[in-house]
């Protein structure tokens, strides 16, 4: 999973970065100061796993993983190339959902690009440049077909491309983004090959300053309220402090949260609200070699899941063998679980669920 982080120049995007991704992207306080985007790879912290290699007596732990792309700074006028707008935008396209940072707290010393702090102005503004991007994309794949289908040489692809594009344009000229749209499982997947920046999930972080005041607090619901329009996720939280703590030693940050009252940190935020958002799970395989955690999407059924691990896998799939953990964990071993009739032989029609602990049988 790529998830990409955006906002306006100063907002604390490349400070939040620093924080989830240990990566040291550079934090100034001047515009520009990100050009080109900087990648961080961060595991999911899951205490499962930990458990499982204990049972199985290995030091081997492979997490899931997700990697955060640090993009620069957008102002108005991006879509039109103004700040090296329409670089920054081909990055953005390149992700499976947008963490977008909007600034809540003021601070004399801390410039903003406008002049001010109003984070739903903020929202409008780099949301209309996302849009404006969007719309020249949709109008040139539609000047491409349009002669043809209006001219009735079109096949059904071409016709339901034109119908779906149409939507999009309306939408788009309407200024609000695609995600707001309904589609069918058949419909999403035509429109995920226009590779629209509107159509991706997005997760919108509250910047704020380690002590909320009214005006944050005001704000923050400000943008709840977008996010119910675009069915995203809202996460607040105080970047400068995110970034002080990851560099504390585990005794120190743990004493450090509980005297300012943080029960998870940024980065666990993120992750869940990510998974949350993109209808992730995950599934387990395990043994003496090593501990895996492995993402899907919920719903996925089990020859795709084995699909995750090797194309063959998938390919030559005959059954899963299913364990749930907390009848793992509770039974203490694979022998116990069989003896007590909970391995579950599952089929071609098996939905995996998050936590399940599969081998998969498969003849290639």
């Amino acid at each position: 999973m790529k998830l990409g982080v955006v906002g306006l120049p100063n907002v604390g995007k490349s400070t939040l970065f620093n924080a989830i991704t240990k990566a040291g992207a550079e934090s100034a306080n001047y515009p520009f100061c990100t050009i080109e985007p900087n990648v961080g790879v961060v595991d999911v912290a899951d205490v499962r796993l930990n458990r499982l290699a204990e049972l199985y007596h290995t030091n081997k732990i492979i997490p899931a993983q997700i990697e955060f792309v640090d993009i620069a700074g957008l102002v108005k006028g991006a879509s039109e190339g103004a700040g090296l707008g329409n670089k920054f935008l081909s990055h953005i396209k390149e992700v499976d959902a947008i963490v977008h940072v909007v600034r809540c707290f003021k601070n004399d010393k801390i410039i903003h690009v406008e002049g001010s702090v109003d984070p739903i102005r903020d929202i409008e503004t780099i949301n209309m440049e996302l849009i404006l991007a969007d719309i020249d994309s949709a109008q040139k794949r539609m000047d491409k077909i349009k002669r043809t289908v209006l001219g009735g040489a079109a096949d059904q692809q071409t016709q339901k491309e034109y119908e779906l594009l149409v939507r999009v344009l309306d939408i788009l000229k309407a200024e609000k983004p695609v995600r707001i749209l309904k589609f069918s499982e058949e419909e999403k997947k035509v429109v995920d090959g226009f590779f629209l920046i509107t159509s991706k999930p997005i997760i919108y972080v509250a910047n704020t300053s380690d002590e909320l005041d009214d005006f944050q607090r005001e704000n923050i619901e400000k943008i709840r309220q977008i996010a119910l329009t675009e069915q995203a996720e809202v996460i607040s939280l105080c970047a400068k402090t995110e970034e002080e703590l990851i560099n504390m030693a585990p005794e120190d940050r743990e004493m450090f949260m509980a005297e300012l009252n943080i029960d998870h940190s940024g980065l666990d935020k993120l992750i869940s609200a990510s998974y949350h958002l993109l209808g992730l799970i995950s599934f387990i395989t395990a043994g003496e070699k090593e501990v895996h955690a492995w993402t899907i999407r919920r719903g996925t059924l089990a020859p795709q899941a084995a699909g995750k691990i090797h194309t063959d896998f998938e390919r030559g799939f005959i059954r899963a063998e299913v364990i749930k953990y907390e009848d793992l964990i509770t039974l203490g071993s694979t022998t116990a679980c069989k003896d007590a009739g909970k391995i579950i032989s599952a089929g071609k029609d098996y939905v995996v669920q998050d936590g399940d602990i599969i081998v998969f049988k498969f003849n290639v």
